[in-house]
């Protein structure tokens, strides 16, 4: 083995390995600080660090919504981050949180059985729609119509490969209003769930799902520190964000081997991604794109600004 594979298998091995230190750190520390604990105020980024990806946004000629937050709490950096952007897939974080919620309450178990069906209804006016496996990134479930999938395998499957009709099964199943309260609960206004997806006549009045990427750092620092439901519960979400099968975005601007648990969501020129990167200094970032039509360029947009942010501050 030649000394430069053996000097990239060792680096992959050290960002693993502090990885996972991370995450049992920052999910322990929630569990040991008192609720009384003083909160850190966090300092702002070196100017030219932030001209820099102000610079490298405005040569992207796309909207662009971001927070940057350290899981020490020291720094953190926003730009635009109260803008509502149309939600697409990143909504299905807080669907996610929800179902833990209920698990935790002693509502459902992960392993309870649901019937898969294709049959929802309008947020509009009640009448029935379905979904149709072309627009959704995950099709096998749809053979399994008339079968059951545990919520544990529906999860996976909303999160990991994005699928649109396990999404639908389980917002059906816990109901949109627990998932608001519990966003609400968490301080995460920003947001806003309203229906499942593909509901076109919902579309077409403007009934959307909508975020802006302060809520969702909210939501997932919440969940990276044990209090979006409890530390085990945070474990078993982390894990499954961690999974996630569709990592051009966020990922590609650390190094490789870094543990990433992250959601993405991505409609016509739109394309978002939600993450906690477990680098030396964990932190949550949140990039949600607009207007730009190629997702190979909203993909390097998102590397890049992750790789500035990164070099910037571990």
């Amino acid at each position: 083995m030649s000394r430069g594979v053996v000097l990239l298998v060792l680096s992959i091995a050290v960002a693993l390995g502090l990885g996972f230190w991370a995450q049992e750190h920052y999910l322990l520390t929630a569990i040991s600080v008192p609720a009384t604990a003083p909160a850190v105020q966090p300092s702002s980024l070196d100017l030219n660090v932030v001209a820099g990806i102000q610079q490298r946004i405005q040569k992207s000629n796309g909207d662009v919504g971001a927070a940057f937050q350290t899981l020490d709490g020291h720094t953190a950096w926003s730009f635009r981050a109260k803008e509502p952007f149309h939600a697409a897939s990143t909504m299905k974080i807080p669907v996610m949180i929800e179902l833990f919620h209920q698990v935790r309450q002693g509502k459902l178990k992960l392993d309870d059985a649901l019937p898969i069906k294709n049959q929802f209804y309008s947020l509009v006016d009640g009448s029935t729609f379905t979904l149709d496996p072309n627009n959704d990134s995950e099709t096998d479930l749809y053979k399994a119509v008339g079968q059951t999938r545990t919520l544990s395998q529906l999860c996976d499957l909303m999160i990991t490969v994005s699928s649109n009709l396990a999404t639908n099964l389980l917002i059906q199943k816990l109901g949109v209003e627990s998932i608001r309260a519990t966003v609400h609960s968490l301080h995460a206004d920003g947001m806003n769930v309203l229906r499942g997806v593909e509901d076109n006549k919902a579309f077409e009045k403007g009934l959307n799902n909508t975020t802006n990427a302060q809520g969702l750092a909210v939501l997932l620092e919440a969940v990276a520190k044990g209090e979006a439901v409890d530390a085990d519960a945070s474990r078993q979400m982390v894990a499954i964000l961690e999974r996630q099968k569709f990592n051009e975005g966020i990922p590609a601007g650390v190094p490789a081997g870094m543990q990433v648990a992250h959601k993405t969501g991505e409609l016509t020129n739109l394309h978002h991604d939600a993450a906690i990167v477990y680098a030396q200094r964990p932190f949550v970032l949140i990039i949600l794109v607009r207007g730009i039509p190629d997702i190979r360029d909203s993909s390097a947009l998102m590397a890049d600004i992750t790789r500035q942010l990164y070099q910037a501050t571990q």
